[in-house]
């Protein structure tokens, strides 16, 4: 027990604040992106065929995506990827055990992650997006597997080009996105 109490202590210090741009990037990448998946929700003629397009999972998207756009877990494959492939296994899941199951829940998120490692498109908030697909209620299980297209690819693609535009209007050249496409 010592040992692997051991293994607990720090090694390190936090980090310091990021300077006032970054965070003023952030900001605006994040306001940005949520309130145009917000707007586009709202008038289905243009984009979404059914009344549900904001996801929780997208806000935390957001905290990558435009607070850290270069971490790994930000890059358009895993945004886009993370959360279609994280739909895909918690619908299954939900088809499979339904939401009433003790397992689904547990299942569609522990799959989601095997799933995203494979497809290297890890994506925390995808985790997020598979949990949805089990608890999200009677207007998400009657998508099926439509909910991977509205509202997580579609979602995730219009946050990925908010992204592309916000995070390269800094002059700070370490905020280039994405670092990578594939």
């Amino acid at each position: 027990m010592k040992f692997y109490f051991s293994r607990m202590k720090p090694k390190g210090e936090c980090p310091p604040r990021k300077p006032l741009s970054k965070i003023f990037w952030s900001w605006v990448g994040a306001f940005l992106g949520i309130s145009m998946v917000m707007w586009l929700g709202q008038h289905p003629g243009i984009l979404s065929v059914h009344s549900v397009f904001l996801i929780g999972s997208f806000g935390a998207s957001a905290v990558l995506v435009y607070g850290a756009p270069t971490a790994e877990f930000s890059q358009p494959r895993n945004l886009v990827g993370g959360h279609v492939f994280s739909v895909l296994v918690g619908v299954a899941v939900f088809m499979w055990l339904g939401s009433e199951n003790m397992l689904a829940g547990p299942m569609a998120v522990s799959l989601a992650i095997v799933a995203m490692h494979l497809t290297r498109t890890l994506h925390p908030p995808g985790g997020a997006t598979a949990l949805i697909a089990i608890i999200g209620g009677d207007s998400i299980h009657a998508m099926g597997f439509w909910y991977a297209i509205t509202p997580a690819m579609l979602g995730a693609l219009i946050m990925l080009l908010v992204a592309l535009v916000v995070n390269n209007l800094s002059s700070n050249p370490l905020r280039h996105y994405p670092v990578y496409w594939l």
